[in-house]
């Protein structure tokens, strides 16, 4: 996905239909000049509705779409002929999309499943024709209800993406040259911070045809959770993932401090990141020698699985991939 063209965050007007207003009708026929009340129903107006679609990665398709308005119901008619309905307009958005007030922050709906629909702003309901009103004492009302007006909100949709395991580290930790040799993904790769600026996503080929998804998250520096450098822009996708998988170069001055520092970001932004599966990554220990990484060992992280690996000489990446399969499973039921 190019960069222009992954698209997270749009805000959008949003615009349900009017109720068609009920008739004030009644019967005439030639041998029946006195009949009574016949006035149809007005129809519903047209709902906002959101559809998931599986094959949506960004929410681009509606970055140029500022106004979204669903038609009108129409009103009723004699003879009891009820109006048609407004035609409903449904936005088709990736999964892992939610829609939010832009002042409050509520959220209003939430899309994780393909084909999925939630009615954003409903319609306003029909009015009632004057036949509906008549009684033994008002045999001939002469009026009708007026439609429900539409409803109309500024709407912000968010994308966070769904992945199975989400990529962890500051930029150049070796991210996206993992990415690119465990899956099809290609994503931009050079040797300067901040190469990658949008999430990547790649599946995973695994043991027996099965497969996971890894989302590669753009780097995270110290202070993200603030909003500095990349910040909450992509902080978020993380929410989405089921493990998340740290990446820490073997060259690093200090391991230790930098995977502190990456789960205290992680923290701040949201504690219940606390509770997903962590694993961590040792990348490019082809650039040390066996006596550094035989010293690493002694100081790193207990109580969480770690492999030594190599995305350019591809040193590990099957003991890797066994780690994560294992971590994604562990929490199924049996």
């Amino acid at each position: 996905m190019a960069s222009s063209n992954f698209i997270d965050y749009v805000k959008i007007n949003c615009r349900s239909g009017a109720g068609g207003a009920g008739s004030v009708h009644f019967r005439r026929e030639k041998h029946t000049p006195k009949g009574g009340p016949d006035g149809g129903d007005g129809g519903r107006g047209g709902h906002i509705i959101l559809r998931g679609n599986a094959q949506l990665w960004t929410l681009l398709h509606l970055k140029y779409r500022k106004h979204v308005k669903a038609e009108n119901g129409v009103a009723g008619e004699g003879g009891r002929r009820s109006g048609a309905q407004g035609e409903d307009v449904i936005l088709e958005v990736p999964l892992g999309t939610i829609a939010r007030q832009p002042d409050s922050g509520e959220k209003l709906a939430e899309i994780i499943e393909d084909g999925q629909e939630i009615i954003l702003l409903p319609g306003g309901r029909g009015g009632l024709g004057n036949d509906h009103f008549k009684t033994s004492t008002q045999q001939a009302p002469y009026y009708a209800q007026p439609g429900e007006p539409g409803l109309e909100e500024w709407i912000v949709l968010e994308l966070k993406l769904l992945a199975d395991v989400g990529l962890v580290g500051f930029p150049n930790a070796g991210k996206s040259t993992l990415l690119s040799v465990l899956s099809a993904a290609r994503p931009e790769i050079a040797d300067y911070p901040f190469t990658t600026l949008v999430p990547n996503l790649g599946v995973v080929s695994y043991r027996d045809y099965k497969s996971f998804v890894i989302a590669d998250i753009p780097g995270i520096i110290e202070g993200a959770s603030e909003g500095k450098g990349l910040g909450l822009r992509f902080l978020r996708h993380i929410e989405r993932n089921s493990v998340l998988l740290f990446l820490i170069p073997a060259n690093s001055e200090d391991i230790r401090k930098e995977y502190n520092t990456l789960l205290n970001e992680l923290r701040e932004f949201n504690p219940e990141l606390m509770d997903k599966s962590r694993l961590l990554a040792i990348t490019k220990i082809d650039l040390v020698d066996d006596d550094t990484l035989a010293q690493i060992k002694t100081y790193l992280p207990k109580k969480i699985p770690v492999a030594f690996i190599s995305s350019v000489s591809q040193k590990g990446l099957t003991e890797l991939k066994d780690i994560i399969w294992q971590s994604l499973n562990a929490s199924l039921p049996a």
